[in-house]
């Protein structure tokens, strides 16, 4: 019989090699892209909450805790 291991092998770590930490900020010519392609679309609730997740400098994991609540024929963004 063979003697136990006492170390395990090293193995990989899963992000070796990606790029880590903060992504960039978004561009003006990019906000501008993503506008046009909603607006073609007819993606008129998607631009609705991408307006207001810029003019409010909001992350994305406060971006989706965000409702769309339908108040006849207008539609009004509150945070539950």
């Amino acid at each position: 019989m063979g003697q136990p291991e006492l170390f395990s092998t090293p193995r990989k770590p899963w992000n070796a090699g990606r790029l880590t930490g903060a992504k960039a900020p978004l561009k003006p010519k990019h906000i501008w892209a993503i506008r046009q392609h909603f607006k073609s679309v007819g993606a008129v609730r998607d631009l609705a909450m991408f307006n207001v997740a810029l003019d409010a400098k909001l992350r994305g994991c406060d971006l989706v805790k965000l409702r769309t609540v339908g108040n006849g024929s207008a539609e009004v963004s509150s945070i539950s």
